[in-house]
């Protein structure tokens, strides 16, 4: 399963992760037959594409988009006013 493409684009634009690397992690991916693409960081790390700064920073990346995302559209949600009984 390929990783989404706005961490893509965050590791060539915002990390300038090689294109060479990345092509590298996918076929390694694939070769291992991964199946989550949430273990691409990984992936990249393990073969030593990215330090493991780089690591850390897209693993910040990663919550710091996500966690906001849910939290707006959790406060784009009505409030709960009534609760059954």
């Amino acid at each position: 399963m390929l990783p989404n493409n706005s961490l893509l684009r965050f590791l060539r634009e915002g990390l300038a992760i090689p294109e060479t690397s990345i092509a590298s992690a996918l076929q390694h991916s694939e070769q291992e037959n991964e199946q989550d693409s949430n273990l691409f960081p990984i992936i990249l790390w393990q073969h030593k594409l990215i330090t493991l700064e780089q690591l850390d920073q897209i693993f910040d990346w990663i919550a710091s988009t996500y966690v906001n995302r849910d939290v707006e559209t959790l406060m784009s949600q009505p409030a709960i006013t009534e609760f059954p009984e």
